[in-house]
């Protein structure tokens, strides 16, 4: 494994995901930097994984080798400025937020960058993420196995050819940890609902939920829809259940979520 100097400038929920991944996977923590303006949030990732921390975004990014844009859109246009004074012209710039366009970075930065734009999510942290890549055409294929080494570090990636995709990305892999998340929570209150102790209800849940996803990554001669019908038995419970689904037009409720969530990173790309 190529290992070299990465900072993250911004330590929240995603760098951590990110660099805990990292970090189990492998890679030298002394090689890891995180910069933020919270002593609370740069000491927790030093206690937890040993990597370098500080406040100062501009002496972390001249010593690294990869830097990794992790802080909020509404922040971004502030934090590439003032990255700017540096020569970044040997850097590769790798981003992790939603919205802001390869094009927006350029007029940030004001000098060519090297700039790989990516969608990870949260399960990064526990080795089963995904993430969206897009890289402009002048990125070199070394960079590009550099960014895919590091996203790999926490679970699968898939490169998009195109630039807008990745507001697919976002809602099929990005936000969608949050949908999967609000049915086993809908599941377990409504077992709660019926005395079900808590606990029970989580075990069941979160395994079933296990189960079919391996169901899935295990059978790619399958499509979802034969594996559900493999255990939707004519008349039976599951079927009785199936029903009621769509008879709720669960399916126009995901579609119209979906089409919810891609409207909103364009909005976002407007906005910032």
């Amino acid at each position: 494994m190529t290992q070299k100097k990465i900072c993250f400038i911004g330590a929240g929920n995603m760098t951590r995901s990110i660099t805990n991944g990292l970090v189990k996977s492998g890679y030298a923590p002394e090689l890891i930097h995180a910069t933020n303006p919270s002593e609370a949030k740069l000491t927790a990732l030093h206690q937890e994984l040993g990597i370098q921390v500080s406040h100062d975004n501009l002496k972390a990014t001249e010593e690294a080798d990869v830097v990794v844009l992790a802080v909020k859109p509404q922040l971004m246009e502030q934090v590439c400025q003032q990255l700017s004074q540096l020569d970044l012209s040997q850097k590769l710039i790798v981003t992790i937020a939603a919205g802001v366009t390869a094009k927006r970075y350029h007029d940030f930065f004001k000098q060519p960058i090297k700039l790989i734009r990516t969608m990870p999510n949260t399960p990064t942290q526990i080795g089963y993420g995904m993430t969206g890549l897009y890289a402009e055409p002048s990125v070199s294929d070394a960079d590009k196995a550099l960014c895919e080494q590091i996203m790999k570090s926490g679970g699968e990636v898939v490169w998009v050819s195109k630039e807008d995709e990745l507001n697919q990305v976002i809602a099929l892999a990005g936000s969608s940890p949050a949908y999967f998340f609000l049915m086993m929570e809908a599941m377990i209150d409504s077992a709660k609902q019926d005395g079900v102790d808590e606990s029970v209800a989580r075990a069941l849940v979160q395994q079933a939920a296990l189960g079919a996803a391996q169901m899935v990554k295990h059978n790619t001669n399958l499509s979802a829809r034969q594996l559900r019908e493999n255990v939707t038995s004519k008349g039976g419970t599951t079927a009785q259940a199936v029903a009621a689904f769509e008879q709720a037009d669960l399916r126009g409720i995901v579609r119209g979520a979906m089409h919810d969530c891609i409207a909103r990173a364009e909005e976002m790309a407007k906005q910032f």
